[in-house]
């Protein structure tokens, strides 16, 4: 481990990486017990999303920290798995068969934009302020999906939303979990969004509000969601819409996530980040588990800024991401307990996702109204048309016209043009959907 890991050259020890390894675990774990929840609503079975969740983070970790020897832990990422669901399938009507083809396609356009460099130029062409403003947007967009879940907010002929019943025993749980993981993380207790979803869970089992259905077994099969993608389906002419939002979203989300935390961690050198070997690897680590998760039956698979947790608590090398990488595959025996956590568990830890994503919001550049406008627009966008996708369009087209009515074109990047070009294509061709 010494001479694969250069445990020492990074001023680490076994012990300290086994440590990190466990810390970050347990601040991304939430994502076994909400990612099932959330693509089960498409159709697909949840048991076996839980097995392709934990496989696909597995195997996402293990690569990253084999190959890139990055202590960084994948797992299917936060917002694109609520687009898959709600924007893809509920919405847009495409079978969630076709939608993981769509994945499997990013994925594919992932690796070859990563290997090419043009990955790097696209993040470095994207405004800052839109990717504030794209980030504060599917913080939004999880906000409210939380907050139906939880039935805190319920449709109105009238007023579009309304409060719901309050006094509803799930309801009650889902508030109390929130403040439960809001208490717990400014305590800074590790892994307090997982002891969120635990407590109301074994609350709303106490209480008879749901069923107990164990903790642990042998793990269920992933058959129902194994190698079921639809390719061929997947290129149905609306899916370009699809395939194009989620190469935006993973392309800056992954992209930012992955040298933040290395920057935290000592690992970027001074200089051009895309010159960094390090980096590269760990950007083909992240395109290829695109395309693994996939084929296993889960949305898009992220480097998670959770670990920069880890990175806090000593991790350096690829050592903490394969720690991360073996104890999702030990979490695959406690299906039963993913089983167990309904809805209402999962919520608070959606809506605690969706206050530390809005902070972003904080980065736009307000004095320029030509950069805040577009970054706003952007983000109220996604919850009130419920689509990651609307909010991208609306927000990269109202940026370009914006910068060209006020004189500023030649401040927008070539990578804005075309992707302002591309949207306004597909509204023109395609449509609202």
């Amino acid at each position: 481990m010494e001479r694969y890991f250069k445990l020492s050259q990074h001023g680490s020890t076994v012990r300290t990486e086994v440590i990190a390894g466990i810390t970050t675990f347990l601040t991304m774990a939430y994502i076994i017990f909400v990612n099932p929840d959330i693509l089960s609503t498409t159709g697909m079975d949840r048991n076996a999303v839980f097995i392709a969740t934990c496989l696909a983070a597995a195997i996402g970790s293990a690569v990253m920290g084999l190959w890139a020897n990055w202590p960084i832990g994948m797992a299917p990422g936060m917002g694109l798995n609520a687009f898959f669901a709600f924007t893809v399938v509920g919405a847009m009507g495409f079978t969630w068969q076709q939608a993981l083809g769509a994945v499997f396609i990013s994925g594919i356009i992932f690796l070859i934009l990563s290997a090419t460099g043009i990955r790097r130029w696209l993040v470095a062409g994207i405004p800052l302020s839109m990717r504030s403003g794209v980030a504060a947007g599917i913080g939004m967009f999880l906000g409210i999906i939380a907050l139906k879940s939880s039935g805190i907010v319920v449709g109105s002929e009238a007023t579009l939303v309304a409060l719901g019943d309050l006094t509803n025993a799930g309801t009650l749980l889902a508030i109390l979990g929130f403040f439960i993981i809001v208490a717990l993380d400014a305590l800074r207790v590790t892994g307090a969004i997982l002891i969120g979803i635990l407590v109301v869970t074994v609350a709303s089992i106490l209480l008879g509000v749901s069923q107990f259905g164990g903790v642990m077994s042998m793990p269920p099969s992933i058959a129902p969601t194994l190698l079921q993608l639809d390719i061929v389906g997947a290129l149905h002419y609306g899916i370009f819409h699809v395939i194009l939002v989620m190469v935006l979203v993973e392309v800056f989300d992954a992209t930012g996530t992955l040298i933040g935390v290395a920057k935290r961690a000592g690992l970027l050198k001074e200089g051009p980040a895309h010159t960094n070997p390090g980096l590269s690897r760990a950007l083909m680590a992240d395109s290829t588990a695109i395309t693994v998760g996939s084929m296993l039956g889960t949305s898009s698979t992220t480097a998670y800024v959770e670990s920069a947790s880890g990175v806090q608590a000593g991790g350096r090398t690829g050592l903490t991401a394969l720690v991360v990488a073996l104890l999702f595959l030990l979490a695959m025996f406690f299906a039963p307990l993913a089983g167990s956590v309904p809805a209402y568990a999962t919520a608070p830890a959606l809506l605690y996702v969706a206050t530390l994503m809005v902070r972003e919001l904080a980065e736009i550049a307000w004095e320029d109204v030509t950069e805040a406008a577009p970054a706003v627009l952007t983000a109220l966008a996604m919850p009130f048309t419920y689509s990651i996708a609307n909010g991208l369009a609306f927000g990269f087209i109202s940026y370009a016209v914006i910068k060209l009515l006020t004189g500023k074109a030649s401040q927008v990047h070539l990578a804005t043009w075309i992707v302002a070009a591309l949207f306004v294509i597909k509204f023109a061709f395609f449509g609202g959907h």
